[in-house]
Parts: C-alpha cells; structure tokens; sequence
C-alpha cells in the first residue's frame, strides 16, 4: 500500500520579484513499512520536499496524498491535528524546550493530542495519562535513555538528546517519521547509535522518510533518491537493511552516487 503518493509537486519561492523553482513536479510513492533516503547537492530541495511532503509547508501545484488522503485540501488545524497523531519529526536541531526536563518534552507532544481527544470525546484524561507516561518510559527504555529522563537538555550528550528527539517522534505512534538530517549534528558513534534506533524502529513497522548528505547513513535505507535543481534525477534500490551486508551497500551506493555526479 502506497502510504505517501506525490503526484507533479511543485514549489516555488518568489524572491526579489523573481520565481525560483525549488520542486520541478516531482513524482514519487513511499509503500507503508519502507525507510526512503533522499540525498543531493545542497540547494537541490532535499529538506523543502520533505516540508513540503510532510504537510509543514504548502505545495505550488501537485498533489499529496497521505493514507489516501490528499493533505492539499486540508484546513490548518485539519493538518496540524494529522502530524500531531499520524506524523513523526526528527530534525538536525534538536528542537527541544529549554524549561523542561527530557522526560517531559517527550511526552508534551502526547498531551497535547490527549487534550484534544478528551475535549472531542468529553471524557476525563487520566487514564489516557498513565498510559501515555508509561508509553514514554518504555521508549525510553528502548533507547537506552530512562535514566536522563530528569536531566534538563544541557546535562545530557548529543546522541542522548537526539535519541530523546526519536522517543518524542514516536510518542503518539505515528504512522509515518520525517527526519531531516538526524544525524547532521553527531559524531560518528552517535551518528551509528541514532540509525541503529531508526532501522529498529522501522523493522518494527514504521515507515521513514530521511533527508542526509551521509552516504553512510543511506546506505542503512531501503531506498535512495537522488534530487537534483529540484528534480529526482534517479533512485537506487538497496533492499532491507543487514548489518552484515553494510560494507557491500556502501560500495553499491557510492558507485551509483558517482554516476549521478556526487
């Protein structure tokens, strides 16, 4: 089942009175379940066709459909209410609240979207509550965090806090996660930490989509498509992850990553 369908998308910017075209109609599908890099020079639209998909920012012309649902026609709060419950975000900037304790920045995301169902619902959240507390233990559980869950984010590593960032994308059991250079900001062993939490989470049936300039980081994904001047120029087929095979889908993508002018 295609879980994300973009049809001809277009994005353009006017600056200085002048259009650019960021996104030439660009087609693509992500099937429920798959973990899809997209790689390219920078200025090729990596991180816009990511917004752009992901419902954070609008389409010039187009069409995306999310779960079968085209998004271009949603309302604001239509939109916002669908990342909240169904998107996940991982971003470079670790965008996390500076008066707030790990444990509780990741769970706010589920609070809110429990607000929202109690007040539509009538019922009381407490229940809902529990369980959402108990959810963000156990993710940080997973990820190897529970025991920062009341440091403040100036006590904790890079890597913690990026995996914090994946405990809190994941909170509300999204559907689909957008990651925007996750490990741009980490050194090499963080950067390994963090892709080991995300081929993880996908195994489990999470479908990923990731922005990286990291071929390293690519080469973990099922898929790779390479934008150039705001076209996909081309898209390598790599097969789910094995930790064994890593040096050999290195090499593959490397040679193709070559040929599309690297």
């Amino acid at each position: 089942m295609n879980q994300l369908a973009v049809k001809d998308l277009c994005k353009t910017y006017i600056v200085n009175k002048r259009p650019n075209n960021v996104l030439r109609n660009i087609s693509l599908n992500i099937e429920e379940g798959e973990m899809v890099a997209i790689m390219g020079p920078s200025g090729s639209g990596k991180s816009t066709l990511l917004y752009t998909v992901s419902g954070m920012d609008s389409a010039t012309a187009g069409k995306v459909s999310f779960f079968g649902k085209e998004i271009g026609g949603l309302s604001a709060k239509e939109m916002s209410r669908i990342r909240l419950s169904q998107m996940g975000f991982i971003f470079q900037q670790m965008y996390l609240l500076k008066n707030l304790t790990i444990y509780d920045n990741i769970v706010l995301p589920a609070y809110q979207a429990d607000g929202g169902r109690t007040i539509l619902s009538g019922r009381r959240g407490k229940k809902n509550r529990d369980q959402i507390n108990e959810r963000a233990r156990e993710l940080m559980r997973k990820l190897g965090i529970i025991e920062i869950a009341e440091n403040d984010i100036t006590e904790v590593s890079g890597g913690q806090l990026q995996r914090a960032c994946i405990c809190r994308s994941l909170i509300n059991q999204p559907k689909m996660i957008f990651a925007d250079e996750p490990t741009g900001a980490l050194n090499q062993q963080n950067s390994k930490e963090v892709m080991r939490e995300l081929n993880r989470i996908n195994k489990e049936g999470t479908t990923i989509m990731l922005v990286t300039h990291d071929s390293k980081v690519a080469a973990k994904c099922d898929r790779v498509l390479y934008i150039e001047d705001g076209t996909i120029k081309g898209e390598m087929k790599l097969g789910k992850f094995e930790e064994e095979k890593l040096r050999e889908r290195e090499r593959k993508l490397s040679g193709w990553l070559l040929e599309m002018g690297w």
